[in-house]
């Protein structure tokens, strides 16, 4: 008699999980997880629970996803300019200096910089050089008896730089056709990987911002 009261007592002992259930905050698991025998409430509870949770689980990934494919969205606003201001332009020549415009001053102060002399004012590797030219080099290059003079590098690059006449094929702005004759040399340099270029800016009358060549 008593083994019997101890078996049964022992079967109404609840279980872990129900423990839990009973104690858990999560809205709903604790209909699933009861005492007694299970019940067409527990079974409906329980596909509602299981149903949430698949909801959530999918809505989550579907969001994690989404945010780890970096969506963006550009918006672009159409603006019509009704004066268009000229713009700026670098045209570098990768000849930064024409050679019939050097002098022996120019030679004996930035022989060596132009790559045309080297550290002892000597032309190097002559074997190299085209016949005319290497002829005109040596007879520039000629420093005996040479008194140098002083050199200005602004004065050099505007001297033996490139003229924009010569450069300029073809202009045509606001309709309207423009030269070289439209254009100005200004005061400070513009330096590039390609040497050292004198800026040229439009006239203010083509309503121009600076443009370099």
């Amino acid at each position: 008699m008593d083994l019997k009261d101890t078996t049964s007592e022992g079967s109404l002992q609840p279980s872990s999980i129900q423990i839990f259930a009973n104690t858990s905050t999560l809205h709903g698991i604790r209909h699933i997880f009861v005492y007694g025998p299970l019940t067409i409430r527990r079974v409906l509870w329980a596909l509602a629970f299981m149903g949430s949770l698949g909801l959530l689980l999918v809505e989550s990934s579907e969001r994690i996803s989404f945010y780890f494919s970096y969506q963006h969205v550009t918006k672009v606003d159409e603006v019509v300019a009704h004066s268009l201001v000229f713009p700026a332009v670098t045209v570098c020549n990768l000849n930064g200096f024409r050679f019939s415009r050097l002098t022996t001053n120019d030679l004996y102060h930035a022989g060596e910089l132009l790559a045309l002399l080297d550290v002892n004012l000597d032309i190097p590797n002559p074997h190299l050089v085209d016949p005319t030219v290497l002829e005109a080099l040596r007879e520039k290059a000629n420093f005996k008896h040479y008194k140098p003079k002083v050199f200005s590098m602004r004065e050099f690059l505007e001297r033996v730089g490139h003229d924009l006449k010569d450069m300029m094929l073809y202009c045509k702005f606001k309709g309207q056709e423009c030269g070289h004759q439209d254009f100005t040399t200004v005061s400070n340099l513009v330096f590039t990987s390609f040497g050292v270029f004198p800026p040229l800016v439009m006239k203010e009358t083509w309503g121009a911002q600076r443009t370099w060549f």
